[in-house]
């Protein structure tokens, strides 16, 4: 096995082409990659912001609307546990992004892990689709507050005519000069700093959840007073049967993202082994339970057949004689959007840094503020092209697209823990101006080689034979047999890791060709019930097979060493995250046709731009690739500071 290999493992020197460069990772951030001029966030972060990010960014105003569609169409009185089989699934991808976060602690969340588990190929796609999430998605919610800040000052056409909707009827366009305006305000505090922002997003987020304990509480003792009438039905729990709640479960599913945008904040936490996976998880407990609260007693309150699909929460107040209420649950709506609005531009200029970091986008957006320590250039891009939209377009009907940014990464995410654990990476990148170091340390390393086995290094293989009573150096005193049984036990456990690192590999692709060939089949109902059942039964084979196999063989003792050791670690390895790759393949599969036609059109802008810009400017483009054992050596021989 050699010392010291390159990305084509052909010898020094030369470079990956074609489909190759697809599969070239990155390293995981360390003191050596610290010492590139490359800017750093603050850390600032403790567990408080990171709740106050994670609960804002994901408690939207849907909840204030999603609980009467659901219940009528889906769940009936069992809408709490919807939320809670939801919020399950949510957890899957949630402990996949802890154990990831907290031991590769840098902007970029899914990119960035991405990256280091899978290769440049797929985390540019991660790092595309997150990005037109982030945009459509801030853009969506701009769109959405106008509308509910109109109702808290008396009607529809109550705000200033200068902030007011206007519709040009020649370009049939709606221009929303308040959505693009909040957009450009809440861009103003991102550029403050990640304390100050953070701070703000939490007093908004503290009013959201004020509604909502109102709504609990209030709509708890009218719920006592009356008697539960909602529960007094003649139906049963599950009305729309089991198959019903499950599909009320995967609607309320989308109500859970956003506490990956705890994730994309880990280069600015001061405690990140510590402080991300508590962030993520107590972020994700607090939405479960007030989620599961609020249901309970709103379909307590009205037959669920009766509520309102558009205004459940007010309606349910006003038919027990609370009118006024409706102002309290319309201010827990718009405070929900404004958060939800930071959440949405606060991770993109994060991922736009991190990709240009790493070479994949033009140096334009790495620049970070030497006072505030915020990468503003890309915060202000991100800004504008989102207040653009949300002046100009009704993205509702792009909506969907936010959905397969998100699950596209939950899905990568789960992928990278398998293979953190089974399969992680041996090979380390450095850049080519190490190239010196790294020959004459492999020239030292070969000479230690040969001297154990018993050779002379400084003799060429035309040199006649010298007695070995000349020498003066002895380097090893062991046996030929000695020597020979050792050499023969390396190399057999030499290939039996190499048998197992394959193995597993290959399952882990398999288990994906599964879970998408299972999904599939099971949602097109059009296919002939015997090639459906067919399908289902391959990508269950493979999804089992897979399982089991990764369950029998050993997984890497390197994942100890992997990034920043001693933080958080994902339960039920390997069971978890294929649950995971499942539930959010099933997902995307489900999504409607039109939506992956819009994405379809964005992946493809994304493929020319790495292929003309990001694959011949990429950091990795001349990286020489070397065993992660002998990395620290080198970069001592080369005199760089630890």
């Amino acid at each position: 096995m050699g010392v010291l290999v390159d990305s084509q493992k052909e010898g020094f020197g030369s470079s990956w082409g074609g489909l190759k460069n697809l599969v070239r990772r990155k390293q995981v951030d360390c003191a050596h990659t610290k010492r590139l001029d490359n800017p750093q966030l603050a850390k600032e972060l403790t567990i408080p912001h990171l709740v106050a990010v994670g609960v804002g960014s994901t408690i939207g105003a849907g909840v204030y609307i999603l609980v009467g569609a659901v219940a009528r169409e889906h769940s009936g009185p069992a809408l709490s546990m919807c939320f809670l089989i939801a919020g399950i699934a949510a957890a899957l991808s949630a402990f996949c992004y802890a154990e990831l976060a907290s031991r590769c602690p840098s902007a970029g969340s899914a990119y960035h892990y991405s990256y280091i588990c899978v290769g440049e190929g797929v985390a540019w796609l991660v790092g595309w689709a997150l990005i037109l999430e982030y945009t459509i998605g801030g853009s969506a919610v701009a769109r959405g507050i106008s509308p509910n800040l109109a109702l808290l000052f008396g009607g529809e056409n109550s705000l200033p005519t200068f902030l007011a909707r206007q519709h040009f009827p020649g370009l049939d366009v709606m221009v929303d000069p308040c959505a693009a305006v909040l957009v450009l305000i809440v861009t103003g505090f991102l550029c403050l700093g990640i304390k100050e922002s953070a701070l703000a997003q939490g007093i908004v987020t503290a009013v959201n959840v004020f509604a909502m304990l109102f709504v609990i509480i209030a709509g708890g003792y009218l719920g006592f007073k009356t008697g539960w009438t909602g529960y007094e039905v003649p139906t049963e729990y599950f009305p729309f049967g089991v198959d019903g709640m499950l599909a009320g479960s995967a609607t309320v599913f989308f109500s859970y993202i956003g506490f990956d945008t705890v994730a994309s904040t880990a280069e600015e936490v001061k405690n990140p082994k510590r402080d991300l996976p508590l962030g993520i998880a107590l972020s994700l407990s607090i939405c479960c339970c007030l989620y599961m609260l609020v249901s309970i007693v709103i379909v307590g309150l009205v037959p669920y057949y009766a509520m309102d699909p558009d205004t459940p929460i007010s309606s349910a107040f006003a038919s027990n004689g609370m009118q006024w209420a409706a102002y309290i649950i319309t201010v827990g709506a718009v405070t929900a959007l404004i958060s939800t609005l930071m959440g949405s531009i606060l991770p993109q200029p994060r991922i736009l840094m991190a990709m240009a970091r790493d070479g994949l986008l033009p140096s334009f957006f790495l620049d970070v503020n030497k006072h505030t320590q915020v990468p503003v250039n890309s915060t202000l891009a991100t800004g504008i092209v989102a207040s653009i939209l949300a002046f100009f377009m009704d993205v509702s009907q792009l909506a969907g697209m936010v959905s397969v940014g998100t699950l596209i990464a939950f899905t990568m995410v789960a992928v990278s823990v398998l293979i953190l654990r089974y399969v992680p990476p041996d090979e380390v990148p450095l850049p080519s101006s190490l190239q010196e170091s790294i020959d004459s340390y492999m020239l030292r390393h070969n000479s230690d080689a040969q001297m154990i086995n018993g050779e002379n290094p400084a003799k060429s293989p035309g040199d006649p034979c010298l007695p070995l009573l000349g020498e003066k150096k002895v380097a090893v005193d062991c046996t030929v047999v000695e020597k020979l049984e050792a050499l023969s036990s390396f190399t057999a456990g030499t290939l039996d890791e190499e048998n197992r690192r394959k193995i597993a590999s290959w399952t882990i692709m398999l288990i994906c060709v599964g879970a998408f060939i299972l999904t599939f089949s099971a949602s097109n109902l059009w296919f002939s019930s015997l090639i459906r059942f067919t399908l289902c039964g391959a990508g269950g084979l493979l999804l089992l097979s897979g399982l089991v196999i990764l369950t029998c063989i050993d997984q890497d003792d390197e994942r100890h060493n992997f990034g920043h050791a001693g933080g958080f670690i994902c339960p039920f390895v390997p069971l978890l995250p294929i649950s995971c790759i499942l539930i959010n393949v099933y997902l995307l599969i489900n999504l409607e046709v039109a939506t992956w036609v819009r994405v379809s059109v964005w992946l493809m802008i994304g493929v020319l731009i790495y292929t003309f810009y990001g694959r011949r400017h990429s950091s990795l483009l001349n990286a020489i690739y070397v065993p992660k054992a002998h990395v620290d050596e080198i970069y001592r021989s080369s005199g760089a500071m630890l």
